[in-house]
């Protein structure tokens, strides 16, 4: 079976070799920033409360292909958005070594600091923030670079827990679930036993009321798990396969059904196209996208 890694590779040699005007780097198109729209009204939800959240994901920091001035140009254009909440999904660091310089995570995790939203900026973390600290995968636990980072710079990380928010007076929850393969490659090599450090039943047991829960998990295949308890997840980490052909993703690391978009499962799931490249810096068919969710039955006022 072809992989992504394959795949990707092989797809983005023929960029470069006849097709360049494709490659992530040369290719306008696919470089222009977008902003992507879901209205979702789960079940689960209050018919009559409305809330907006921005999600940013797999953004892989590193110069030439994610400066940090393109990540301030990400900052820029969520903040306009007038969302409620901030998520961040995961996958900060560079997931390829096709790079002029990796961007120490101090530096990338300062300019995120500049989000802004009334009800506070959140995150999760993703595989490569795990697999890319090998002081982390050696030892089989410990706080990995990218999270001291942001929460060095006040962005609280989730990691299978939970916070309690409410929008005028109407209250819901943030659940964060650990990686669900933060250990994959360790686990190869026979350095620890687990794979992920997810823990999905730990962290609904942290919800205290009946209040919706929103999940936020860097990769989408936990939906597969989640109980109907939960109204709605937003996941990344597929990066809608970096690869996206008339809708469709010829390499799915989640799953075709899981790889883009708007699915409606266990309970609604969102997942991002993302914002940067792992593997190799490029991309077609999907161009990075900043996500706007509009969660609520009513029909959203437009902004």
């Amino acid at each position: 079976m072809l992989s992504r890694r394959h795949f990707l590779r092989t797809f983005s040699g023929l960029g470069v070799t006849g097709v360049s005007t494709v490659a992530y780097g040369f290719s306008e198109p696919e470089l222009q920033l977008r902003v992507t729209r879901y209205h979702v009204s789960p079940p689960q939800w209050p018919a009559d409360f409305n809330l907006k959240i921005a999600v940013i994901t797999d953004i892989h920091a590193c110069d030439p292909w994610m400066s940090l001035e393109r990540i301030q140009t990400i900052v820029d254009h969520t903040n306009m958005l007038g969302a409620d909440v901030t998520v961040l999904l995961g996958d900060y660091v560079a997931g390829h070594r096709n790079v002029t310089r990796v961007i120490p995570a101090n530096e990338w995790a300062s300019v995120l600091a500049g989000l802004k939203a009334p009800l506070g900026v959140h995150a999760v973390l993703g595989n490569h923030d795990y697999w890319e600290d090998l002081i982390v995968q050696r030892q089989g636990a410990g706080t990995t670079i990218a999270r001291r980072a942001l929460e060095g710079a006040g962005i609280p990380v989730y990691e299978n827990d939970v916070q309690r928010l409410s929008k005028a007076g109407r209250p819901f929850w943030l659940a964060g679930l650990g990686d669900q393969l933060a250990f994959v490659f360790a686990r190869r090599y026979g350095l620890v036993r687990r794979r992920g450090v997810d823990d999905l039943s730990a962290t609904l047991a942290k919800v205290t009321d009946d209040a919706p829960v929103i999940l936020l998990a860097h990769e989408p295949d936990v939906v597969h798990r989640v109980p109907s308890r939960v109204a709605l997840q937003l996941s990344g980490h597929t990066h809608g396969g970096q690869v996206r052909l008339l809708g469709w993703s010829p390499v799915a690391p989640s799953g075709q059904r899981l790889a883009y978009g708007h699915i409606r499962m266990n309970c609604d799931v969102v997942v991002s196209g993302g914002l940067g490249c792992s593997i190799v810096p490029f991309r077609l068919g999907v161009p990075p996208e900043i996500v706007l969710v509009t969660v609520g039955k009513t029909a959203p006022v437009l902004s």
